[in-house]
């Protein structure tokens, strides 16, 4: 598989505190890869310095085989950062069409801010949109080289619902027309949804990556949740077969390596709890589980 982007033993220290730590990655040619971890485990680094933005202590970085910094003169890349500025005065067709023409073979500007949701504002200067619509603005300006690489980091954050279903279902369509993209989010169902595979950061180190299902195969068993108002932490992590327990006022998760086991207990045992139900592991789950933290 031809590499898109390769990192290998890339690390990179502030002050005391290490932000990434002898990370290796690859990514193919049309992946979507979702960067996911709790704040501070490196994520907004890493995809710094996979753009030349950030350089790097230790380690190198390749962008399609070339330097980053060559990958985006020859408009490989496009990118949205989570607090990119925009310039206010311009009209938001003035500016798509500005950035287009730094490209070689950009896409068309309307055809750009048609993907983006964008059109209808074509005419109105920034500086008049909301945080939603500038939003979307930024990600007009990520397409408008027709990139071979979109990295989007946080690309939702502001969005209505109809907003982030057009901005995903057109992140599919470039994937699957042979486009990679790589995404920050702290939104995990969208990583669930979108991603073909996951690299999870935790403390500046990668702790697990590949498909959905298997990162979330990693943590294994089920989960069993309820209600109950007072919850007891020790009671519940006696019950057979229990492997953690979550307790978020009366709302408590089981991870159970035997559900059977742990259901019969519960209704021997426990009166008190209520709306008993059990599900497969979720990406969340998985992510609290491996890292250690939220989101």
């Amino acid at each position: 598989m031809t590499k898109a982007l390769e990192l290998r033993s890339v690390s990179k220290q502030y002050g005391q505190t290490r932000a990434l730590d002898q990370v290796d990655l690859d990514i193919g040619e049309g992946e979507a890869v979702a960067v996911l971890g709790p704040n501070g485990a490196g994520k907004s680094t890493m995809l710094s310095i996979a753009l030349g933005l950030r350089a790097a202590d230790t380690g190198t970085t390749k962008v399609f085989g070339s330097s980053p910094v060559e990958a985006l003169k020859a408009g490989h890349v496009g990118v949205l950062l989570q607090e990119a500025g925009l310039l206010e005065d311009v009209r938001v067709s003035e500016l798509v069409e500005a950035v287009a023409g730094m490209y070689a073979k950009p896409l068309p500007a309307v055809q750009t801010m048609r993907a983006a949701g964008v059109e209808q504002l074509a005419g109105k200067r920034i500086g008049q949109l909301s945080g939603g619509q500038r939003q979307r603005v930024r990600f007009a300006l990520a397409l408008a080289g027709d990139p071979k690489l979109l990295v989007l980091d946080e690309p939702t954050v502001g969005l209505d619902v109809d907003s982030r279903r057009s901005l995903w279902q057109h992140v599919r369509e470039r994937v699957e027309a042979g486009s990679t993209v790589v995404f920050a989010t702290h939104y995990l169902t969208e990583a669930d949804d979108y991603a073909d595979r996951v690299v999870l950061l935790s403390e500046g180190r990668i702790v697990a990556d590949g498909p959905v299902e298997q990162i979330k195969a990693l943590v294994g068993g089920l989960e069993v949740r309820f209600t109950w108002k007072d919850a007891d932490p020790g009671r519940l992590e006696s019950l057979p077969g229990v492997r953690q327990v979550h307790i978020d006022g009366p709302a408590v998760t089981l991870r159970t390596n035997d559900s059977d086991a742990t259901l019969r207990a519960l209704f021997l045992d426990l009166h008190e709890i209520k709306d008993v139900r059990t599900t497969a592991t979720d990406l969340e789950s998985a992510f609290v589980s491996l890292t250690g933290g939220n989101d």
